[in-house]
């Protein structure tokens, strides 16, 4: 079994040697190339297809196909990052209001409308349009419609569907305006959730779920099974045939560094390192350490694991810019400490290649331990043949470190990118099944100084581990006791479909894919609010922005289940919290004026979950209430109340920010008992229909206020 996909050394063969067969891949793409591009080894001629390899870099000229994967992976994950996550493309179906009837046939059932701005172009003939009457008070519902023509400014409908006659007198007797949509007044928006769903035909967390130690600690620190796992052990095995294939094909961030050392790694060389040292075996401590802190219930990978570093500090660096430079800079929420802290993280990943060229995957990165015990099993290896003359070529191209000084292989280290097979003059390195052992060459020649383990070599490995597993539970004791005794209503505002807080902040990996394809940034890194625990776990800020109703990507793309994949329909029930009013600040409730800010964006939402009453009525002298005393006030109806935070948004923006009555705003979401649904399996829906009916039957039977009833179904 070979395996070869390298571009060869183009070497005249010896007198007496067998010209070398050319591997399957390379004669499939000379059948499909012009000849000109190609080398001919005898006579020897460099084709143009080399001279072009040879200007972009020796490992490009040695192992293209690795080079030309390596960056069509780092192709993808931009544009599933910065393109598939961007969330603004959708925008809700097109409406059409100011629309006149002019003639309206009962008999017939011909309508003619007459729009103020024109805008009949935008109506095609043959569509079906929603209409209502919102001349009326409660915007009344006149039926579907279907356009026979259209003038300039005008446009001729028929009812679609047989019109009963209550809905006829209406009809007859409407004089608009009408408002012209595309779905019935019923219909909840989706433009977000549907824009996503279908653009997201390559799931934007598939590097997440391959990288094996996102759900290896977090089923081990949650204790559960995390979908991904599937992933996971699929990419292992099918690095079983391409041993560490992960690091050397796929994995953007190794990408990234190497771009990095390309660019400004190599140019600075006082800080470099000797290839040994105690950092050699630094990956597989930092792999035992993060592993025991999971045992603990701690997820630490989220500060180490490969993807989502990478996935973060391009989150807290360039996501800003893309947002201020399409949006405008307001657009951009405030940077916390946290997000400094995970900044620095990303740039000393990349500036551990002035040490050496690709240090961090080479030493450091425990998702690569991973990869590297999975080498255990490998069924592939690189070989050398005897042909091999020591001429070190291969030792100095290797990026992963993975060739002894003998010029065998450390096969713990090797992704097989063949890099070194193109370098070889004389063609000694063959990608071959780990079985092979056809005219090798002798092991430990030149003399390596490698040495089976010995004594020391076992006490300072189990020194090693030692170190690792008390840090491990030490980090774990620690992120627990740093975790700051919160009240209930102080903890974060979760997204919606959020598991319990425990298991949540267990399974959350901190990846950041929730904030970025979040509208408006809804939700934002949290900092050290809860201590370490907490630290980069989403948390839903009001004041800057309220949850669409028609979102629910957060879940989507959470690549360990922290937030539950939901249906569009499920997420609108999935309550993250309450609304409060404050009655000190609130200016109704407080005597000051009217304000009806939060009622109506809550009715636009399509909750309907704060109603008037009203309040500070003055009483006359035969103790009724004056007319027109007093003022309406809000009142949240808590079992319609989802916590989405638009009544706080609005509230903030402009009581608060824009007209400085207040200094915070007087409607707030807060969690708590009874105040959140956050459970890891079940219908949020039917949490939502179990409250409304033991509202109805509380209103029923006594005069408590809304907020009175107890929801005992929720003590599971």
């Amino acid at each position: 079994m070979r395996i070869d996909h390298f571009l060869p050394f183009l070497a005249k063969p010896k007198k007496g040697q067998a010209t070398r067969r050319r591997s399957l891949l390379y004669r499939k793409i000379a059948t499909l190339l012009p000849s000109g591009l190609l080398s001919v080894p005898h006579p020897r001629k460099v084709g143009l297809l080399r001279r072009w390899l040879r200007k972009l870099g020796p490992s490009w000229q040695s192992s293209p196909l690795r080079r030309i994967i390596q960056g069509l992976c780092f192709v993808l994950f931009l544009f599933l990052f910065f393109y598939i996550c961007w969330p603004y493309r959708a925008h809700p179906a097109q409406t059409h209001s100011g629309w006149t009837p002019l003639e309206v046939d009962v008999e017939t059932g011909r309508i003619l409308l007459a729009g103020e701005g024109g805008g009949s172009d935008e109506i095609p003939i043959g569509s079906q349009w929603h209409a209502v009457d919102t001349g009326q008070a409660k915007n009344a519902y006149l039926g579907r419609f279907d356009v026979a023509s259209t003038s300039t400014g005008q446009v001729v409908l028929f009812p679609a569907d047989e019109m009963p006659p209550p809905q006829l007198e209406l009809l007859s007797f409407s004089f608009g305006p009408w408002k012209l949509s595309p779905h019935s007044p019923e219909h909840w928006p989706s433009h977000y959730a549907d824009t996503f769903q279908a653009e997201n035909r390559i799931p934007v967390e598939v590097f997440l779920v391959l990288d094996p130690l996102v759900s290896l600690s977090t089923a081990l620190a949650s204790r559960s099974w995390i979908w991904s796992l599937t992933a996971a052990g699929t990419i292992l095995v099918l690095c079983v045939f391409v041993p560490r294939g992960f690091c050397g094909y796929l994995c953007p961030l190794g990408t990234l560094i190497d771009f990095f050392d390309w660019a400004i790694g190599r140019r600075v060389k006082r800080f470099r390192v000797s290839p040994t040292g105690w950092w050699v075996h630094l990956k597989y401590y930092l792999l035992l350490g993060i592993l025991v802190a999971a045992g603990f219930g701690v997820l630490l990978s989220g500060f180490a694991a490969a993807i989502p570093v990478l996935t973060r500090g391009l989150l807290f660096t360039l996501a800003p810019l893309q947002d201020g430079f399409a949006r405008g800079w307001h657009q951009v929420p405030a940077i916390n400490g946290g997000q400094i802290l995970s900044i620095l993280l990303f740039v000393g990943v990349l500036a551990l290649g002035f040490l050496k060229p690709r240090f961090w995957c080479k030493y450091i990165c425990p998702s690569g331990a991973v990869f590297s015990i999975g080498n255990l099993f490998r069924a592939s290896e690189r070989k050398v043949e005897e042909s091999c003359i020591h001429c070190n070529k291969c030792v100095e191209i290797c990026p992963f470190d993975a060739i002894k000084p003998d010029f065998t292989t450390r096969t713990a280290d090797c992704t097989l990118c063949q890099t070194c097979g193109g370098v070889c003059p004389t063609h000694a390195i063959k990608f071959v099944d780990r079985w092979d052992i056809t005219r090798l060459k002798a092991i430990n020649v030149p003399p390596t100084g490698e040495t089976i383990m010995g004594r020391r070599g076992f006490l300072a490995s189990a020194l090693g581990g030692g170190v690792s597993i008390a840090a491990g539970a030490a980090a774990a004791w620690q992120f627990k006791a740093s975790h700051p005794l919160l009240a209930d209503h102080q903890l974060p505002v979760r997204p919606p479909g959020s598991v319990p807080e425990p298991a949540f902040l267990e399974q959350c990996i901190r990846c950041g894919e929730c904030f970025k394809v979040c509208p408006n940034n809804v939700l934002q890194s949290e900092g050290f609010k809860q201590g370490w625990e907490g630290l980069w776990t989403p948390e839903v800020v009001a004041d800057w922005a309220g949850c669409e109703p028609s979102c629910n990507a957060c879940g989507q793309v959470c690549p360990t289940g922290a937030i539950r994949a939901l249906p569009l329909e499920e997420k609108r029930h999935a309550r993250m919290g309450l609304a409060i009013l404050d009655a000190e600040t609130c200016l109704p409730l407080a005597g000051k004026e009217d304000c009806q800010l939060c009622v109506d964006e809550c009715t636009a939402a399509g909750y309907d979950a704060i109603e008037f009453i009203r309040v500070h009525t003055q009483i006359g002298d035969d103790g009724q209430a004056l007319e027109g005393s007093g003022f309406l006030a809000p009142q949240v109806r808590a079992e319609a109340c989802v916590g989405c935070g638009l009544c706080q948004t609005r509230c903030f923006a402009v009581n608060a920010k824009d007209k400085g009555l207040l200094w915070n705003s007087a409607i707030v979401v807060a969690t708590g008992p009874d105040r959140e649904d956050r459970i890891s399996t079940g219908s949020y829906k039917a949490l939502a229909d179990q409250r409304l009916e033991h509202s109805r039957i509380n209103r029923n039977t006594s005069t408590s206020p809304a907020e009175s009833y107890l929801p005992d179904f929720l003590d599971r």
